[in-house]
């Protein structure tokens, strides 16, 4: 994955290469480009902590109380163990799972599948609201501009409200049992 410092322009990226010796390589124009992408693959990421911290989640619940490693999750979820730590780390943080540390690591749930829901994932990754309110500067001039933002919030607030209720009635041993059953 790449990394963005603001401030100063610290990427890595471009195949695991140097970004100094990637940018001496490249067109002025296309390493804007790469950055532009960079930045949005970066955002990105983030809106899939969600879904993948369930997959981890199904994957220790479907592992029936037994530890299992980061590794043996990143290759369920195709990602890397040191990903799948940061994702566990926030969850154990939040007291659904517990963790060993060492070469014989490994993470179960720290409570029964039927007792953690879908919102209480959804809290622990902090994942981002279902809809973004765009943040670009009113036009004084249109009265459409000036007054968006706090007609979306309210209609957007329940919108989110409505998602956490549903998914507060989702048991992480549903989504197991859905996975053994599809």
């Amino acid at each position: 994955m790449s990394k963005v410092q603001v401030g100063r322009i610290s990427c890595i990226g471009a195949g695991g290469r140097n970004w100094n010796q990637f940018c001496r390589r490249r067109p002025k124009l296309s390493i804007a480009h790469d950055l532009i992408v960079t930045i949005i693959v970066t955002v990105m990421a983030k809106n899939v902590q969600f879904s993948i911290a369930v997959h981890v989640m199904a994957g220790l619940a479907y592992g029936c109380g037994q530890g299992v490693t980061s590794s043996h999750l990143a290759s369920s979820v195709n990602t890397s163990p040191s990903f799948v730590r940061r994702v566990l780390a926030k969850l154990s943080k939040a007291g659904l799972v517990k963790t060993a540390t060492g070469k014989a690591g490994a993470c179960w749930l720290a409570k029964d599948a039927k007792k953690i829901s879908l919102l209480d994932i959804y809290k622990a990754v902090d994942a981002p609201e279902a809809i973004a309110i765009h943040s670009y500067k009113e036009q004084k001039g249109c009265p459409v501009s000036c007054q968006i933002k706090t007609a979306l919030e309210h209609a957007l607030g329940k919108t989110q409200k409505a998602m956490e209720a549903s998914l507060r009635q989702i048991s992480l041993a549903e989504i197991v049992t859905e996975v053994k059953t599809t």
